[in-house]
């Protein structure tokens, strides 16, 4: 190396400069799994839970303002006719079928996943902490909430074990010490609630695929039983996995019914009397009221109301007798009716019998169980018939029955009168029981009577017994998860100071406690244990020298 002023010049000998550690490499996950992973956590979130069980709630308030087709399909005819405007709006968006809407089954099927994906996660923590011990004691049991220091007669706590696990404590000891807990019930009510919610949602789903029912008005008399067909249902609905060959076969007649009324007019009971023949089984007679349905093979015959037909006997020009018992629809309390008596087939030609279009009649009138003594003749003052009498209005001309057009059986059609092809005869007539009518061209009409007619609605609910059981636990297991309170205490064996004398017990016991949640109840529990425990009085506390909490 070249000496520069007698100096040796040396060359700087170069590190190795070792590779900068590569940054740690970030997982990125796809959007649309991002996307997805985040909605499904925003739906099981407790939070999402509880807004879909209040919007589910908000959901059904129309079910219950507004009349729905699958109970009464009467009263939505009437709300038709009363609101012809906003009818088929309401109709358009579900409310008259509200619980088998579009919006009110994504509701519930949302609740129902959110809860799934909810109670999983919660219901694996239970069980772990179900089979966990109670956890160790803390250190420092004097910065509990509760804590006591006493003496104690003996050198281990067998004794404390024995006297907790009698209270229906979980007991874990360890060394010289002994943790209890209780209170896990409250969790497990909670489990409950939310999984009986479930099954709600489950047997609702059940009565949606595989229920049905059907809504039919039945006049008394042999000539007027009906079998379950749909055909014979005046508004019907089937589940998603039935049809119609699918429903029970049985016949109902109805033989009597039995109505009591208050003197001031309020119904006190109503009772059918019935004979069916279900299946192989001979006929046999049953009784059924509305809070006592008739209890088929897998369905239930519930009574929704009830009215009168009345009986007429209309006698044409030849001298041809027919009779009508169609039922006559209530509008209001004291059973005031409303319906119409048609005879499409009266005033034959004799020489040929063939039927003249025009000539038909039919009879619109009001029924009135206890008719006002004098008129007007508006409306029933009694629910039963004391005074029965009908108010009838005579038509003759074309009912309009040929046409082909579907129509209502207890109303004329408006548009045969408006066209004048069916002519009012005159004024009305008011007829009293016995009592007979004669029309202008010697034809006559005579009030014989009236024969009971009810309302019945034949379900299937394969769900129903699933939703009563659960129904039933939801309520065990919101009393659990109000009631429960989760709380812990701690038992440590603790040597006496130095300098005791030998009267003087052994050993000490330091007592601590905890609730895990806002329990006003747990300080008199907590001295009941220590009360439990203590041989003695109470002496100050060995640590701070300050008496007892």
């Amino acid at each position: 190396m070249p000496a520069v002023d007698g100096q040796t010049e040396t060359t700087p000998v170069e590190k190795p400069t070792e590779p900068a550690s590569a940054p740690p490499r970030v997982r990125r996950i796809p959007a649309p799994l991002a996307l997805l992973r985040n909605s499904w956590r925003q739906l099981t979130s407790m939070r999402t839970a509880l807004i879909l069980l209040f919007l589910l709630a908000v959901a059904a308030i129309p079910g219950s303002l507004l009349p729905q087709r699958n109970i009464n399909i009467e009263n939505v005819n009437a709300f038709q006719a009363e609101h012809p405007d906003l009818f088929p709006v309401l109709d358009r968006i579900g409310g008259f079928d509200v619980y088998a809407s579009p919006w009110f089954s994504a509701i519930y099927v949302l609740l129902f996943t959110s809860l799934v994906g909810c109670i999983v996660p919660r219901l694996r923590d239970h069980v772990r902490a179900l089979r966990t011990a109670p956890p160790a004691a803390p250190k420092r049991l004097d910065r509990l909430p509760k804590h006591v220091v006493l003496d104690y007669d003996g050198d281990d706590l067998t004794a404390v074990v024995a006297m907790l696990r009698k209270r229906r404590w979980r007991v874990a000891v360890r060394d010289n010490a002994v943790s209890a807990e209780k209170g896990l019930l409250k969790e497990t009510g909670n489990l409950l609630f939310h999984f009986s919610l479930i099954g709600v949602l489950v047997g609702i789903g059940l009565g949606s695929w595989y229920g049905w029912h059907g809504n039919r008005l039945l006049v008394a008399g042999e000539e007027n039983a009906f079998c379950n067909s749909l055909q014979q249902y005046s508004e019907s609905r089937l589940g998603h996995r039935i049809d119609g060959s699918d429903l029970p076969p049985f016949c109902l007649e109805l033989t009597d019914f039995k109505a009591r009324f208050l003197p001031t007019g309020q119904p006190a009971s109503f009772r059918a009397e019935a004979t069916v023949e279900e299946g192989d089984r001979a006929p046999y007679r049953a009784n059924f009221s509305v809070n006592d349905p008739l209890r088929l093979d897998g369905l239930s015959v519930y009574l929704l109301g009830h009215g009168y037909a009345p009986i007429l006997r209309y006698t044409d020009r030849s001298g041809k007798a027919q009779l009508s018992d169609e039922a006559f629809l209530t509008l209001d309390g004291n059973l005031t009716s409303e319906g119409v008596a048609a005879f499409p087939d009266v005033n034959l030609d004799p020489a040929t019998g063939a039927r003249s279009p025009d000539l038909q009649v039919a009879f619109e009138g009001l029924y009135f169980p206890t008719a006002p003594d004098a008129p007007p003749y508006a409306r029933s003052v009694y629910p039963a018939e004391r005074s029965p009498a009908v108010m009838l209005f005579a038509y003759r001309g074309n009912l309009g029955m040929d046409a082909g057009i579907p129509g209502s059986i207890y109303r004329l059609d408006q548009r045969q009168v408006d066209n004048g092809k069916l002519t009012r005869l005159g004024d009305g007539k008011l007829l009293r029981l016995g009592e007979k009518w004669t029309l202008d061209d010697g034809t006559t009409v005579e009030f014989l009577g009236t024969r009971p007619y009810i309302t019945l609605s034949v379900r299937s609910d394969p769900g129903e017994r699933i939703v009563l059981i659960s129904s039933g636990l939801l309520l065990v297991g919101l009393m659990l998860s109000l009631f429960g309170r989760r709380r812990r205490v701690w038992f440590r064996l603790v040597p006496a100071p130095a300098g005791k004398s030998t009267t003087d017990r052994s050993s000490l016991v330091e007592v601590g406690g905890l609730p895990r949640a806002e329990y006003s109840g747990f300080s008199d529990e907590f001295d009941k244990l220590v009360a439990a425990t203590r041989p003695g009085g109470a002496r100050p506390d060995a640590a701070t020298g300050k008496g007892t909490d």
